[in-house]
């Protein structure tokens, strides 16, 4: 009777232990309801509360409903750090998504590390988050700033050789990292003939955003850079069109979204070229079925259509979904090892978790802003992206050697951590 009564003790134990125990699992949705980035941050809550409630409509995850606990990051990294602690020591969070400033990315993986917890990246594009910050437990479901200057600076370089450009860069890590990406990529990265001015982030102010214009505008470049995102670019392209400068000269942002384009408004967001890895256009303009499907009930639900921020929410609570079922188990290194190197389709085309940095390699557009007739024509009045090319993600993707010599530079090892039984 005691050799049973130990049995049947270490089989609870166990059973607890790979999350059997209780009817639900405890998500951490980490991510901007206030802030300079809560649009984006509006848009992942809608496509985050959508997938829970579809996933815990078809039997959950292992059986298991999903259970979201919430937290307001405000994209300022040390209440995003807060939040993250949070949810993983008192909420218990088996894994933690969401978020849209890099600067919260990098926090928030790094903490997601030391605490076993897995980090699912929704919104950042800094070159850091999956490389010299890159770790074992975290995963980033978007494009990088290497990826779309890589493909921007193919466009810029056959339309705008040898012409002077200008940057206006968010100071932080994503507007560092995408300044030099586009540099690199554009043959600009004389920054003496090819100017540049910073704005504070977070809470930089139309005046901030108004100087830099006005420095620009001193310049006089033919090729005018938005490092910036969410409502600061959204006062730069109301800013610069009110002094005619999409009209003298070519404007790009690096990342093109819809609630940007919609707050910016279709006559200051006309012309300007930029990146997307997911707009609502993708999935008709190449007739992906679960991409228009997504679309469509999205649409019908919140009348308007989901944007970027949707997307990647959409995606990371599916990807983790199937790859605890493959794993078999809430166990953050099997989930791990189920999601490295694994490909899937999805809202699009063929992507994948490329192993050696967790960067999800998928196609890459190039777009540009349409006419304000195209826009408001439109059911929603939001048709503002057209397509002009796609890339394969995989040449615009930093190499192995590349990776590799970052980490190098940055005196980390050449290989994301390893867990014991690896050692």
């Amino acid at each position: 009777m005691k050799f049973k009564n130990i049995f049947l003790t270490t089989t609870v134990i166990l059973f607890l232990i790979n999350g059997y125990g209780e009817d639900s699992v405890k998500i951490g949705f980490n991510y901007p309801e206030s802030g300079s980035y809560s649009r984006q941050g509006l848009d992942q809550f809608r496509a985050a509360k959508m997938a829970t409630d579809e996933i815990n409509k078809s039997g959950g995850i292992l059986g298991k409903q999903i259970k979201l606990i919430i937290k307001d990051s405000k994209s300022r990294v040390a209440i995003a750090e807060r939040n993250a602690l949070e949810l993983i020591i008192k909420d218990d969070v088996q894994m933690i998504f969401g978020g849209v400033s890099s600067g919260v990315a990098l926090g928030v993986g790094k903490i997601c590390q030391k605490r076993g917890v897995i980090f699912m990246g929704t919104i950042t594009a800094s070159n850091a988050t999956t490389c010299e910050n890159g770790h074992r437990h975290t995963f980033r479901v978007c494009f990088n700033a290497w990826m779309g200057a890589k493909a921007l600076g193919k466009y810029l370089q056959t339309n705008f050789p040898n012409k002077k450009y200008f940057y206006i860069t968010a100071n932080y890590t994503w507007g560092w990292s995408t300044e030099s990406s586009i540099r690199k990529f554009s043959n600009t990265e004389d920054d003496f003939e090819h100017e540049h001015v910073m704005t504070p982030f977070p809470g930089a102010t139309k005046k901030d955003i108004k100087a830099a214009i006005d420095l620009a505008i001193e310049a006089k470049p033919d090729v005018l850079v938005f490092c910036l995102f969410g409502k600061d670019i959204e006062t730069a392209a109301i800013i610069a069109q009110k002094k005619g400068l999409n009209k003298k000269m070519q404007i790009v942002a690096p990342i093109l979204e819809l609630s940007i384009a919609q707050n910016a408004g279709a006559k200051a967001m006309e012309g300007i070229i930029g990146i997307s890895d997911w707009n609502w256009t993708v999935p008709y303009k190449y007739n992906y079925s679960v991409g228009k499907k997504f679309v469509k009930k999205f649409s019908k639900k919140f009348k308007r259509y989901p944007g970027w921020g949707a997307a990647t929410a959409y995606t990371v609570l599916n990807q983790y979904k199937s790859a605890v079922e493959r794993a078999k188990s809430f166990d953050s290194p099997k989930v791990i090892k189920a999601l490295e190197d694994h490909e899937f389709t999805l809202l699009k085309d063929k992507q994948y978790w490329r192993k050696f940095d967790h960067q999800c390699i998928q196609t890459i557009y190039l777009v540009r802003c349409n006419s304000k007739q195209k826009v408001i024509d439109d059911q929603f009045k939001l048709n503002y992206f057209e397509i002009l090319e796609s890339f394969d993600g995989e040449q615009l993707a930093h190499t192995f050697e590349e990776w590799t010599l970052i980490r190098k530079n940055a005196g980390k090892k050449t290989y994301l951590e390893k867990f014991p039984e690896e050692k």
